[in-house]
């Protein structure tokens, strides 16, 4: 069982690899893994860093027998026959990524989503959302600053590590704008973390609501403040994950008071929205900067006004509400949206670093086992065989169209 590390080769592509060199050595070393790594210019650990670790480079990986990628893996460059792990986007079924899976069906090839590797509870047991909260909530702050002109914020890309930036924060004198962070799960646990670093006060949703505030607030809130049940519904708060089409949005009091939102939950496509286009145009509607972390695309989202991702070389748009329609960032009577789709690439060698360690504590041992089979890796294959996993036959008809 040959295990290969691919280069990434989505575009834009992206710098995060699922081992670094020290783990790849581990795995070498210590769990007598075969495995090597394919060359690559753009990834944040060199291919000198792997060879000084003893870690083989490699410019095909056509002799490997399961290959690990993080980004979706272009259609022209899937290898048949083969068992790949990477964050394939087809799980909501992604019109983008139809084409993708049909080819994986076509190829033969075995698919794992890492998105889906979760415990017998159903906790997600690797992902990278920390690190795209604790981006999402910097470029938040970012593009408040850019729209404002009262304070310049530096792009975590151009910094070695969240240490570097770290520095930074305490140069910088905050205004007095309320943010609303939405979500309590790994995403919005690192972007609450950005903004303590950062020195901003965290008050209670009821303090956000009702008073002002001579400095920089946020308040972070999860489902129980931001939907409720409709009025013919017979479910109560706890059934919400259970039955969110029974839910309606109760947000619009943040929308009036805040001025800055960070999105940092995962939304069910049967879930509402946390506020209409229309919503948008009211003038009790205050929020001038989004960062949506989430980036479901409109319209199905949300957030209607996600009407594409960004990339981190160009990171922001404006959203006008009155037409409706994407325009120039930083306009008085615009929206300001971020919605970068791989934040975590911003801080590569962190997220890198913390993805490995889950990798090889929770998904090496079963790949050692070779336990393909058992609850956790069966449970996140989308494909085998030619066929869709035994979890995913509700794709058959998002496949055949």
């Amino acid at each position: 069982m040959k295990i290969g590390i691919i280069k990434e080769g989505k575009i834009p592509r992206d710098a995060r690899v699922v081992l670094k060199p020290s783990q790849c050595a581990y795995l070498r070393n210590k769990e007598g893994a075969d495995l090597v790594v394919q060359s690559s210019e753009v990834r944040c650990y060199s291919d000198e860093e792997y060879r000084a670790q003893g870690v083989p480079v490699v410019s095909s990986v056509d002799d490997c027998d399961i290959l690990l990628g993080v980004k979706e893996v272009p259609v022209a460059e899937l290898i048949a026959h083969k068992t790949y792990f990477f964050f394939s986007h087809t799980i909501k079924a992604q019109p983008y990524n139809r084409e993708l899976l049909r080819k994986i069906l076509d190829k033969n090839i075995r698919l794992l989503d890492y998105e889906v590797l979760t415990d017998a509870q159903g906790k997600r047991l690797i992902a990278f959302g920390f690190f795209a909260g604790m981006v999402g909530a910097h470029n938040a702050l970012l593009t408040y600053g850019r729209r404002s002109g009262s304070f310049a914020l530096g792009r975590m890309k151009d910094a070695f590590d969240y240490a570097q930036i770290k520095k930074t924060y305490q140069d910088i004198s905050w205004p007095a704008i309320k943010i609303v962070l939405t979500g309590k799960g790994r995403v919005g646990a690192g972007a609450a973390k950005v903004l303590d670093d950062m020195g901003i006060r965290k008050v209670n949703s009821d303090e956000f609501l009702q008073q002002d505030f001579d400095e920089a607030v946020y308040t972070q809130i999860d489902f129980d403040k931001y939907v409720r049940p409709k009025p013919s519904s017979r479910h109560g708060l706890k059934d919400f994950f259970e039955h969110p089409e029974e839910f309606e949005s109760a947000f619009s009091p943040f929308a009036a008071v805040a001025d800055v939102m960070i999105n940092g939950v995962y939304w069910d496509n049967k879930a509402p929205a946390f506020f209409t286009k229309e919503d948008m145009r009211r003038s009790d509607y205050r929020i001038e900067v989004i960062a949506d972390i989430t980036c479901d695309i409109a319209p199905v989202s949300s957030i209607p006004s996600t009407l594409r991702a960004t990339t981190i070389d160009d990171p922001f748009f404006g959203y006008d509400p009155v037409s409706e329609k994407e325009t120039d960032p930083f306009q008085d009577h615009a929206i300001d949206m971020m919605t970068i789709d791989n934040l975590p690439n911003e801080l590569p060698r962190d997220a890198s670093t913390s993805f490995g360690q889950q990798f090889i504590e929770h998904i090496w041992p079963q790949i050692k086992a070779g336990d393909f089979e058992g609850d956790i890796l069966l449970g996140a294959t989308i494909a085998r065989e030619g066929k869709l996993g035994p979890h995913f036959k509700y794709l058959e008809d998002f496949v055949a169209k």
